[in-house]
């Protein structure tokens, strides 16, 4: 039988029960204990022993108890257990920061633990959280869900299937399934934290964010959703249409398309199939720019061959079927049959001719030629050598393979490939030659040294076969004993052989070891006790009253995080074939160290502009 207590009609009736038969509500004025008001209290012993049933006439049900307060339609109060049941329209305040609402509620005062279904939607000032059911642990601050939820943010919509809410530090938890979804770009993880204050979001597994310009992959990294910045520390690439971008460390500008890496760089050019190193770059989406240093080297792929380039800086602007590289200070180049030096390089890849400018040196097999600045030209459908040119003070050195130099100069040098092999060369103006006479048998007939308008050379195995004198011939050929050594060199000879490549290690001989920059990574999240782990203490969240079974506290294991050392990598990003044999570019020098520093001490300078104005929350 229900025993029904309206409180307008029967205010003082029911006054006098509370006090003298319910002791528990004079106890309901201290403490920890859950004060209530309500139009209508009906008891039924034999359906609820020991509970008042509350329900709305005017006004609904209203529920306080230390800093929070809850409104529903109808409720189940077990008073003296301090625990209570809602239904319909629940509303949950706590403070003036939190409001959540969900079609039922339940809430046990002496842990402060609370549980929600249905519709359930909570919000504060800067986004708001969507979820069939919500677990809140009031002690810790903490809200939890594992079966989907939704979170709106000013600029974007985050969605989980499992999510972890810290109140105090206003920040959201995430693992599998992680998306956001922003008007420019979609982001995917497998783990990150969302500070909803700054929009920041930290990824701590696979990770990828996906745009119509580009598609970003990195294992741990930040990403500001509001200012569209970021900053990517562990196996990161930017794939752009044309090109990717790898490094240690890269940090990101979606404002102005613009991107940084810091050591151990590698940008991919997927359209020209080529490669550049290094351990300092940015890349101007816009204007289709690269600009690299610190031990940078460029590496392309030429009629089956590779093409090296180093220098300190190298450029790369142009649109794909225009790519210019530019190199500057201590240029040096590299490939299987030819290699060479220069103050500054510049190749137009669409042409072909690769201009050496400033103190210029090419070595041919023997041969090493120099002048103020000397251009090489290349077929760009065959991609093999075709000619060279060198301007003002021409000069081709040939080591003769019994002692002495072979030598021809002139003010211009044009020179003939066949196969890749030096066949011509004219020399034009003022030339002047110094030349090994020799028998079938090697044996030295004399030194020939002969002045005249032009010169045709013609080599032969790349030997020098047949030399043609054109127009104002005037020469001698000196008996050995008549041709003192001092007079065996032409004016402004200058044999650079020993500074001459060999191999690939050639192209940094003589640097300085680098070293690496120190990197200012992004630390794991500190490990912290179960969502549904009490502390120290053995007291049940759980009212035995409640709907859940303690069983339905227990973590799943598709509740935990996954163990972040051993994640695998996803497939979301697909790597394509390396355009470049990776042995080619494991072939250069691994000679890059960095050097250890304490680690009380932070370097100064090295962290990624994305952090350095927007650190994260504590």
């Amino acid at each position: 039988m229900n025993k029904i207590f309206p409180l307008k009609n029967g205010l003082h009736f029911y006054l006098f029960l509370l006090l003298f038969l319910c002791p528990g509500f004079v106890w309901a004025q201290q403490g920890r204990q859950i004060e209530y008001d309500s139009d209508r209290t009906i008891v039924n012993e034999e359906r609820y022993p020991g509970a008042f049933i509350l329900s709305k006439v005017d006004n609904q049900v209203v529920f306080t108890h230390e800093g929070i307060k809850v409104w529903c339609d109808q409720a189940i109060l077990y008073d003296e257990e301090n625990f209570f049941k809602a239904y319909g329209n629940v509303r949950m305040e706590q403070g003036d920061t939190i409001t959540m609402t969900s079609q039922y509620a339940e809430y046990n005062g002496d842990t402060q633990f609370a549980f929600a279904s249905g519709n359930v939607f909570m919000r504060n000032p800067q986004s708001s959280l969507q979820t069939d059911t919500l677990f809140f642990d009031r002690n810790k601050q903490q809200a939890y869900y594992r079966s989907g939820g939704t979170i709106r943010d000013t600029a974007s919509v985050l969605k989980s299937r499992i999510g972890r809410y810290y109140l105090e530090q206003e920040k959201y938890s995430f693992s599998s399934e992680v998306v956001i979804t922003n008007p420019d770009y979609v982001l995917r993880s497998t783990q990150l934290d969302f500070y909803s204050e700054n929009g920041h979001a930290y990824m701590y597994g696979p990770s990828t964010i996906t745009s119509e310009a580009s598609t970003i992959y990195c294992e741990r990294g930040f990403y500001d959703t509001r200012g569209d910045t970021g900053y990517f520390v562990k196996n990161s690439r930017i794939d752009y249409e044309n090109r990717i971008l790898e490094g240690d460390s890269l940090y990101f500008n979606r404002n102005t398309n613009f991107a940084s890496a810091t050591n151990n760089i590698k940008v991919t050019d997927t359209v020209n199939e080529s490669v550049i190193r290094g351990h300092y770059a940015e890349v101007f989406r816009d204007k289709d720019s690269v600009f690299i240093t610190r031990r940078a080297v460029a590496v392309a792929l030429q009629e089956k061959d590779s093409v090296y380039i180093h220098g300190d800086t190298l450029m790369v602007t142009g649109k794909p079927e225009d790519r210019v590289i530019r190199g500057f200070y201590d240029v040096r180049l590299f490939k299987s049959n030819m290699s060479g030096k220069s103050d500054s390089i510049h190749v137009r890849e669409r042409s072909g001719l690769t201009q050496m400018l400033g103190n210029p040196v090419v070595w041919s097999e023997n041969n090493q030629l120099t002048g103020d600045t000397i251009h090489l030209l290349s077929n760009v459908e065959t991609e093999e050598m075709d000619s060279l040119k060198v301007f003002d003070n021409a000069f081709m050195i040939q080591q003769d393979s019994l002692g002495g130099y072979n030598q021809l100069k002139g003010k211009e040098m044009y020179g003939k490939f066949l196969d890749n092999e030096l066949r011509q060369v004219d020399l034009v103006k003022n030339t002047e030659t110094l030349y090994y006479l020799r028998d079938d048998s090697g044996q030295l007939i004399g030194i020939n040294k002969t002045l005249s308008s032009s010169i045709t050379i013609f080599f032969e195995d790349r030997e020098v076969e047949m030399i043609d004198y054109i127009q104002n011939v005037e020469g001698t050929i000196y008996p050995e004993e008549d041709l003192p050594p001092n007079a065996r060199e032409l004016q402004g000879f200058h044999w650079r052989g020993d500074e001459k490549l060999n191999s690939v290690e050639d192209l940094f001989a003589g640097e300085e070891e680098y070293e690496l920059t120190p990197i200012r990574g992004i630390p794991l999240p500190e490990e912290e006790e179960g969502f549904f782990e009490n502390g120290e203490s053995d007291e049940p969240l759980l009212n035995e009253k409640s709907r859940l079974r303690q069983e339905d506290l227990q973590e799943r294991p598709n509740d935990t995080l996954p163990q972040l050392e051993e994640m695998p990598v996803r497939d979301s990003l697909v790597r394509p074939e390396p355009l470049i044999d990776p042995a080619i570019l494991d072939s250069l020098p691994a000679n890059d160290t960095l050097k250890e520093e304490s680690p009380l001490r932070s370097p100064k300078n090295t962290l990624s502009p994305a952090l350095r104005s927007q650190r994260k929350k504590e």
